[in-house]
């Protein structure tokens, strides 16, 4: 039990980790990693080694530090954190290690002097009262997803029906239960886990579902990213016919229901999940602006596919902006997406429900751009492919 002292404690700490919770957390990760490799799958090394698993962790920390005696104040953070680790299987086991491991940093780090006997018995209890609370929820999330018709708990087998090339970066993987069951429906903007082999080496990632729910198959699109172990190995390894284990559909970031027009915007890879939005979105009479941005018409993906939306749907508009292009590729703006582009773009109205996803710096200037033409806050969203960050 947190008492009123400890979370003073935890409080006073909220300065050292604005400071140094950077270094702390990588000192976190370098020891738990390094010492508890049954944590390690749970973990993408390349986000290691940027910094922004330590940098979303370090800003977790302090939030929670800052709003300790009013948890609300942590807005929609809890839920981002459940979903991410619902889609990874993190489970109730694996928490009482990340404790050991946070307290051990906090100590290594700011020094017996600082770090004493009292603060660590406030921040053990405050990581205890985190820990019981996503443990919570996420099994509360598990349980609603293996009782629903089509769901599952932990890992299932899926069979690559087939593969197909979006562009020339982004491909898309339909997966069919190998059980033969139902699918459960997943919520447009949801993403799954992924579990396998690459070298020899076990790895998680998650990814978001590019099709609407069927309740027969799923479909995954895949960009292939410079080094990266995972999305290499499915677009040059796996094939139509190879089983691939899955956990269930996760994410807070979902097509919420409305009335109102509907902004969806996306930067490269980010297309991904608003065509699940966008598909969900066409069976009402919701208007929809749909906004793509990509470097150029050969990574553009699910162009083809979002023209016929468009051509048959008299309350789609859609808007495709590239870095670069030739008068052949029929697109509506060349060079960065500005606000006076975006301006052009929205519907007359700025009460609109506004999505957006790709790059952290796109998504950055994205949310800048809407506040400054009168979107409000409230209704504009946003999810992280990897580590949730502050856009700036």
């Amino acid at each position: 039990m947190l008492t009123d002292a400890q979370r003073a404690i935890v409080k006073s700490t909220v300065p050292l980790l604005e400071t140094g919770g950077e270094t702390l957390t990588r000192h976190f990760y370098k020891i738990m990693l390094g010492e508890f490799p049954e944590v390690r799958i749970l973990f993408n090394q390349a986000h290691q080694a940027s910094g922004d698993q330590p940098r979303a962790l370090a800003n977790s920390v302090l939030m929670y530090a800052k709003h300790i005696d009013r948890l609300e104040g942590l807005g929609d953070l809890p839920a981002q954190i459940v979903h991410k680790h619902v889609a990874l299987q993190v489970l109730p086991e694996h928490y009482p290690i990340v404790g050991a491991c946070l307290l051990r940093a906090i100590r290594e780090v700011l020094g017996a002097e600082i770090a004493t006997d009292e603060v660590l018995a406030a921040w053990g209890a405050a990581y205890q009262q985190l820990a019981d609370i996503l443990i919570g929820a996420e099994e509360q999330v598990y349980a609603a997803t293996q009782a629903a018709k089509g769901g599952w708990r932990g890992e299932r087998a899926f069979r690559v029906a087939r593969k197909e090339a979006e562009s020339s970066e982004i491909t898309s993987f339909y997966l069919s239960p190998v059980d033969g069951g139902p699918v459960v429906a997943h919520q447009p903007g949801q993403y799954i886990g992924l579990r396998l082999t690459v070298d020899g080496q076990d790895q998680r990632r998650n990814y978001s579902l590019s099709a609407a729910a069927n309740g027969s198959e799923l479909r995954i699109s895949v960009k292939r990213e410079p080094g990266g172990a995972v999305s290499n190995y499915l677009h040059d390894q796996v094939q139509a016919g190879d089983v691939l284990q899955l956990f269930p559909p996760a994410g807070a970031f979902t097509l919420q229901p409305g009335d109102k027009p509907l902004v969806l915007i996306s930067g490269g890879v980010g297309i991904t999940p608003t065509l699940a939005m966008l598909h969900e979105a066409l069976k009402t009479e919701r208007p929809v602006h749909f906004i793509h941005c990509a470097r150029n018409r050969a990574v553009h993906a699910f162009r083809d596919a979002v023209d016929a939306l468009s051509a048959s749907h008299p309350q789609l508009k859609r808007f495709y902006n590239y870095d670069e292009a030739s008068e052949a590729d029929g697109v509506d703006a060349v060079g960065l997406l500005d606000q006076e582009r975006l301006a052009q773009w929205l519907p007359e109205t700025r009460d609109v429900d506004a999505y957006f996803l790709g790059p952290k710096p796109f998504m950055a200037l994205v949310k800048r751009q809407l506040k400054a033409l009168g979107v409000p806050e409230a209704q504009t969203r946003f999810e992280f492919f990897g580590p949730a960050a502050a856009l700036n």
